[in-house]
């Protein structure tokens, strides 16, 4: 592979046959493999949450329209 260097990029290069930027600074592309993990699992707790919130709602509308049948 051929890369060419980014102008006024220390870390980052080009590869000149996909014309993809690689970050080169392993310690920069640790931290963001690290702060992706940490989005993706906020993103399942938050998803989690909406699942139970809605869990709730029905379970709600269901004990409600059996209080009505009941009051009848």
């Amino acid at each position: 592979m051929r890369y060419a260097k980014v102008d006024g990029h220390v870390n980052l290069v080009r590869d000149l046959e996909t014309n993809c930027i690689i970050n080169t600074n392993m310690n920069e592309y640790q931290k963001y493999l690290s702060m992706r993990k940490l989005k993706d699992q906020d993103d399942k707790k938050i998803q989690n949450i909406e699942n139970d919130l809605n869990n709730i709602k029905n379970d709600i509308n269901e004990i409600k329209t059996l209080l009505r049948n009941l009051a009848k």
